[in-house]
């Protein structure tokens, strides 16, 4: 019953680095990483299960020089995951080497014993490969007692990396507010549960760990913890592919290091606009706030915001970006996000958003459009999805659209 969650983390990996190599994809990569090293770990125990273990020959021997123990390569490799997925420039450099570093070694200590044991004593100098009822190799024995130990490290770094990661998420969070209108698929939600459930995967094995030395539990009740493992495997495919085409598909640049304060950009890369009054109402954002004061140097920035998203409507496009926005009023996206933050009030995400739920309003207001539903209404409106939509009408309004009286047909 394990064989299934191998075979499908087994398929997965190889799928996922054979398009690495088409693509050049760093997340393809880290995704096959974090597959392989539990589905190597069930791989173990479902060979021992099967009985493979008993054989008591050379292929049992030398079934136990596999790297089935790689979980110190599983903090960091979330990490860097999290990384690629947020950041579409984020490359493997010197400094993330490092945190692959414990994992590496752990690879290659089962390199090591292998290559003398296997290559050197028994391929060269021609000494009787020992069967598992035997002594096994010196080199596999040494490296068995260091490992074991090298393994508690990652009850430190599984939790430590993973608490690194969700602690970005809330930056990260932020940053889709600051730069993207529709951020549901960007925000890895799955994959933020999937940590929290891999750090309870990691208590849950140490439980078993005590209650087997304390009550001396046999294998086939701690079969049932690499049978909860298996689904993992399956959770981290549907999450890791969806998330890895979302990254893929939008031009992302999360940076993980804190913010630093906002610089005056200088005032030949602005373009500035001719001297504005202020708008009138019917250029005023959607949401109806009032806004703040402004320097005067933004104040004709504004009104050439609220003049673009009064007439050429650009909310109504579900994937638009401030980038995007920005290259409309000939700005930088830095700048313009200063005018809509101070200037407005809100984020991009909410004032984008804010447009879309008053034409909202509008359309369920409207007797000609009686006959649309919530999602023809949604999709009309600029937004991307029923779920999307009922998030944010009912964040503006206090209300979900379907509480709302509509004109009859």
């Amino acid at each position: 019953m394990l064989l299934p969650a191998v075979a499908t983390g087994a398929l997965a990996t190889g799928w996922l680095l054979l398009r690495a190599l088409q693509r050049r994809t760093l997340a393809d990569v880290l995704l096959a990483m974090l597959l392989a090293v539990p589905t190597l770990n069930i791989a173990q125990q479902m060979l021992g299960y099967a009985g493979w273990y008993d054989r008591h020959d050379g292929y049992t021997t030398a079934m136990l020089y596999g790297p089935w123990q790689l979980n110190l390569l599983l903090g960091p490799a979330y990490y860097l995951y999290f990384r690629s997925l947020t950041n579409q420039e984020f490359r493997l450099g010197p400094r993330a080497w490092w945190h692959l570093l414990p994992g590496l070694l752990q690879l290659g200590l089962v390199a090591g014993a292998l290559s003398y044991d296997l290559l050197w004593l028994t391929g060269i100098r021609g000494q009787p490969l020992p069967n598992q009822a035997a002594t096994i190799g010196p080199a596999l024995g040494a490296t068995e007692v260091f490992g074991h130990y090298l393994g508690y490290a990652q009850y430190v770094l599984l939790p430590a990396y993973c608490w690194r990661v969700l602690a970005d998420y809330q930056r990260y969070n932020h940053y889709l507010q600051d730069n993207f209108s529709d951020t549901e698929r960007l925000r890895f939600a799955g994959l933020r549960q999937l940590l929290l459930v891999q750090v309870l995967a990691l208590v849950l094995s140490q439980f078993f760990t005590l209650a087997s030395w304390k009550f001396g539990l046999s294998d086939a009740v701690s079969w049932y913890y690499f049978f909860l493992r298996g689904f993992l495997i399956y959770w981290l495919v549907a999450v890791g592919l969806q998330a890895n085409y979302a990254a893929a598909t939008t031009p992302l640049r999360f940076d993980t290091a804190p913010d630093l304060p906002v610089i005056p950009e200088p005032a030949g890369e602005l373009h500035p606009a001719p001297a504005a009054d202020a708008p009138g109402p019917q250029a005023q954002p959607a949401a109806g706030l009032p806004a703040p004061p402004l320097a005067p140097e933004l104040l004709a920035w504004r009104g050439k915001l609220l003049a673009l998203m009064a007439e050429e409507q650009p909310w109504l496009e579900p994937e638009l970006t401030l980038t995007e926005v920005a290259k409309r009023l000939r700005i930088t996206p830095g700048l313009l996000s200063k005018v809509i933050n101070t200037g407005c009030g809100q984020n991009f995400n909410d004032f984008v958003n804010a447009y879309r739920v008053q034409e909202a309003q509008r359309l369920l207001a409207d007797p000609r459009f009686a006959h649309y539903s919530l999602v023809g209404v949604a999709l009309e409106s600029g937004f991307n999805s029923r779920s999307t939509f009922n998030r944010v009408f009912k964040k503006v309004t206090g209300q979900v659209p379907s509480e709302l009286s509509r004109p009859k047909i």
